[in-house]
């Protein structure tokens, strides 16, 4: 199943500043980006992307509140600078079975520090 459509499945008629988790694990992103996220999404605390096929989190739209984001198991090499500013309330990252090689690729979420990253 296409991302978006994943994504306007879960909101189950409900408005997209209400939701506070989403989880759209194995279902495939066209693009190697975020599709179908906005930044209405302003109470999301928890975001699942598990095997969605991304390659960058360059389009993930500003969540202020998110404090959880899983993206294990996509291609991600880089492109992690933005988290800091689209995310200021993240605490936990999981990157696990991505393609980062070095370390400088995460230094841009040293502030705010994330209380937990996995990788």
């Amino acid at each position: 199943m296409e991302m978006k459509k994943r994504i306007s499945l879960e909101l189950r008629n409900r408005n997209p500043a209400e939701v506070a988790e989403l989880v759209v694990d194995n279902c495939r992103s066209s693009d190697g980006e975020v599709e179908g996220l906005t930044d209405d999404y302003t109470g999301l605390e928890i975001l699942s992307m598990v095997n969605v096929g991304l390659s960058s989190l360059s389009k993930l739209p500003s969540l202020p509140k998110l404090r959880k984001l899983e993206v294990s198991d996509n291609t991600i090499s880089g492109g992690l600078d933005a988290l800091a500013e689209k995310c200021p309330s993240l605490t936990y990252l999981n990157l696990s079975g991505n393609k980062i090689k070095d370390l400088s690729t995460i230094e841009p979420l040293s502030c705010p520090p994330l209380c937990s990253l996995i990788g």
